[in-house]
């Protein structure tokens, strides 16, 4: 009984000593000072019985490609006591030494070293030996997985593989292939070369033909690879025959000052076409109030004449004050204010308009009533208490020297900048806005509104913002460094500069809530007069009514929440869409105006759903959305 215990024990003690005698041994083979340095030396290319097996799918080198170096490694992320660890040491020394001659015969003598380890392990036990099999098929898998999904992020060209994908990589590749077959064409090495000379030229039209309607790979034809092929094999003679590369870079740099030149010039001229756009009248804006004209006044009195008409002084409703002489902009606004409305009968409209388009506007009204809302509609030239010897900007209109900033482009003290040069400054419409208390004497609180603006919530609560004593409430527009008074103001002139602060925040018309009595207190309008008067000779500021309106109400404005007023839409690709979702009112401030064709597509449709394009106006006048 005893006996049989002892050999118990004693195949205990085996089972439990001998994995760790193998593995320590294997352990101090693998690790010996030489083996550390050339461990993975063409490990690949071990063989058991006969049959070729490859480790962790390293591609087996030649001795010619150990001499050069590996050009890229992958590793695998695995623990740090993992052999793939170890190995990526042994791999970046033998990078290190492995240049010469000598250092490929101590690479022979280590892979002998390692094979005659690897047939050893043979004779290990079946389990052992199937656990180590298991291992290295484990470690194999993972590393297929880093092989096919570790990808370099910056890869400068599209992998054949199709892993990574350069967006519109090939028509980037052929444009830049026809940069560089034109900067061979230019050197005088190639140019004595006739054969290459008419061979680039031939290739150069075969990628033009290529490349000229296409912007994405989508658009290039079948042939495109074989033209690309066909040029690159070309470049590569130009290249042997031009092996001066001080010769191509000067002519780089040439290409590139010219490149630059011809954008500076472009952006003039896009700028130019801009300012001209957005200063016409399209067609059928043009038509409309033509059409509208002429079955207005084919009217009889009775029916020219707008209902509600007692609503227009009552302090208990909500009054919006609308100067403008485009119909179309004129009646989004109205439409979607009044469509998103809590009580459309509160809601009164005053719009002021020039002697050309009064007609027009009267009957687009007449005919599209705004529901519950009530509507006025006034002619400018009515006014007769609003003339030059009362407005100092109207008399400044009317001056020889503003005819001559306006109408002689030529002239040599003509401003530069077009937006300065835009025909609305000469329209009296755009300088109402200082005469509020004049035109509404009867009312204590008037919402202003522009034109190009679109309502996207109920205004009504803007006439229950106390305004703390200011005359005006708006949204400051300081959050960039162009919308600060320095912009607008001469603060080199000493009037400005002892009177402003030049990085005092700007505010914005288009949506502004003013409080007339409390205009009439502060006598506004006086304050405006004499700082129009001492900018006769435009040093102050140039044209607008925003930097008189920064001078005016100069610590007499109230900041209001900006969700009530976003801007920049005519202008701006880039307004943060979630300031427009929150946004009460946004503002096509800018040239590019919905109405124009130069407006910013992705903004077009804020404004484009209120309005009616199957109404017979407008589509006799061929208005589209």
């Amino acid at each position: 009984m005893v006996k049989f215990q002892n050999v118990v024990l004693f195949f205990l003690l085996l089972t439990v000593a001998a994995p760790i005698l193998l593995y320590t041994d294997s352990y101090t083979s693998v690790n010996t000072p030489f083996s550390k340095r050339e461990f993975l030396e063409d490990v690949s290319a071990l063989t058991f019985n006969s049959e070729e097996n490859r480790l962790n799918l390293i591609h087996r080198e030649s001795p010619v490609d150990v001499r050069r170096g590996v050009v890229g490694v992958v590793y695998s992320k695995l623990d740090s006591d993992s052999p793939s660890i170890k190995a990526r040491d042994q791999v970046s020394a033998r990078v290190l030494s492995a240049t010469d001659d000598e250092t490929q015969s101590q690479t022979d003598n280590t892979i002998k070293q390692v094979t005659d380890h690897a047939v050893s392990e043979m004779d290990k036990p079946n389990d052992m030996h199937a656990s180590d099999e298991k291992e290295k098929a484990h470690n194999t898998e993972r590393m297929r997985v880093q092989l096919t999904q570790k990808e370099p992020k910056d890869s400068g060209a599209e992998k054949e593989s199709g892993n990574v994908m350069i967006p519109d990589a090939q028509v980037r590749h052929l444009k830049d292939q026809l940069i560089r077959a034109k900067v061979y064409l230019s050197l005088p090495a190639a140019k004595a070369n006739a054969h290459f000379v008419r061979e680039l030229r031939l290739r150069i039209r075969e990628v033009q033909r290529v490349v000229v309607d296409a912007s994405k790979d989508s658009d290039l034809p079948k042939n495109a690879m074989e033209r690309m092929k066909a040029m690159e094999q070309t470049l590569a003679k130009g290249k042997e025959i031009q092996d001066d590369c001080s010769t191509v870079v000067k002519k780089l740099r040439a290409m590139l000052h010219s490149a630059e030149e011809q954008l500076r010039v472009h952006k003039k001229q896009a700028m130019f076409l801009t300012q001209l756009t957005a200063k016409t009248i399209p067609k059928g804006l043009h038509c409309l109030p033509l059409r509208l004209t002429t079955d207005y006044y084919a009217l009889n009195s009775s029916e020219q004449q707008f209902p509600n008409q007692e609503k227009l002084e009552d302090n208990q409703l909500y009054h919006y004050a609308l100067f403008s002489d485009n119909v179309l902009a004129t009646s989004v606004v109205v439409n979607s204010t009044i469509t998103n409305a809590k009580h459309p009968s509160k809601h009164v409209f005053h719009i002021v308009t020039d002697r050309l388009n009064y007609a027009a506007m009267r009957m687009w009204f007449l005919d599209n009533p705004p529901g519950k809302a009530t509507i006025q509609v006034q002619n400018v030239e009515e006014f007769t208490w609003l003339n030059s010897s009362y407005s100092p900007v109207l008399k400044q209109l009317s001056s020889r020297s503003m005819i001559d900033y306006y109408f002689r482009a030529h002239h040599a003290n003509s401003d530069s900048n077009l937006k300065f040069r835009n025909p609305k400054y000469l329209s009296i419409l755009n300088h109402l806005r200082f005469y509020l208390p004049e035109i509404f004497p009867k009312l204590s609180k008037v919402l202003f509104l522009d034109d190009d603006i679109v309502v996207q919530k109920d205004l009504s609560g803007l006439w229950s913002v106390d305004l703390k004593g200011n005359v005006n409430g708006a949204v400051e527009t300081c959050g960039e460094s162009f919308h600060r008074f320095d912009r607008y103001l001469n603060f080199s002139n000493p009037l400005i500069s002892k009177n402003f602060d030049p990085r005092a925040c700007g505010w914005a018309y288009g949506m502004n809530v003013f409080d007339l009595d409390e205009w009439k207190k502060q006598n506004i309008t006086e304050v405006y007069h004499r700082w129009q008067n001492l900018n006769q000779d435009r040093d102050l500021w140039k044209l607008g009514t925003l930097p008189p309106g920064l001078i005016t109400f100069w610590k007499r404005t109230y900041p209001l929440d900006r969700k009530w007023h976003v801007l920049g839409l005519g202008y701006n690709p880039s307004v943060n869409q979630r300031d427009i979702e929150r946004a009460a009112v946004v503002h096509y401030n800018g040239n590019l105006k919905p109405w124009l064709e130069i407006g910013i597509p992705k903004y077009r449709g804020l404004w484009s759903k209120h309005v009616d394009y199957q109404h017979v106006y407008l589509r006799d006048c061929n208005i589209n959305p």
